[in-house]
């Protein structure tokens, strides 16, 4: 595994960079050692094969699934100000990235007014790090990811062939 990178001071994120400027490119965000340890043994499960889904799919997965309640904001405001917030402010995190669409439902909740003054100010691995927390305690098992990381690469793939290449 690649060592764990540590945050900023401030809790703090570096800006989250495409990869090449397509629609389906992938951000970088950060990990919770503990979220990422999970997600690290469901990359190495039996389970994860044929396709093998790398951190891209699942966490965008883990995104996606938690984004199918109509209530996603409140469940990940629930999970950083009940939980989350009580970890150090100085963990440790392990960089990795997700796809685009996901980033996008993500960035919402980060501008979102639940975000701003008077409530506290959340970054994009901590609104990561909580979706991959609330899919591990809905399945510890993985398999709704798994399962989630399949729909997302075929929606993925029909949107790369049902639109024309740039020129």
């Amino acid at each position: 595994m690649p060592p764990a990178i540590l945050t900023a001071q401030h809790g703090t994120s570096p800006a989250p960079r495409p990869a090449s400027g397509l629609v389906d490119d992938i951000i970088e965000t950060r990990l919770w050692l503990e979220e990422h340890d999970w997600l690290y043994a469901l990359l190495k499960s039996e389970h994860n094969v044929s396709p093998t889904f790398r951190f891209p799919d699942l966490i965008s997965a883990c995104v996606a699934l938690i984004f199918s309640h109509d209530n996603a904001a409140a469940r990940i405001f629930a999970f950083l100000g009940g939980e989350l917030i009580l970890r150090t402010p100085h963990s440790p995190r392990r960089r990795e990235s997700m796809w685009m669409p996901q980033y996008v439902l993500l960035q919402a909740v980060q501008r979102s007014s639940a975000n701003r003054h008077p409530h506290p100010k959340f970054q994009l691995d901590q609104l990561t790090t909580a979706c991959v927390a609330l899919c591990r305690q809905e399945d510890s098992t993985g398999a709704l990811v798994l399962h989630q990381a399949r729909i997302n690469t075929a929606e993925r793939i029909t949107r790369r062939t049902a639109s024309p290449p740039a020129s």
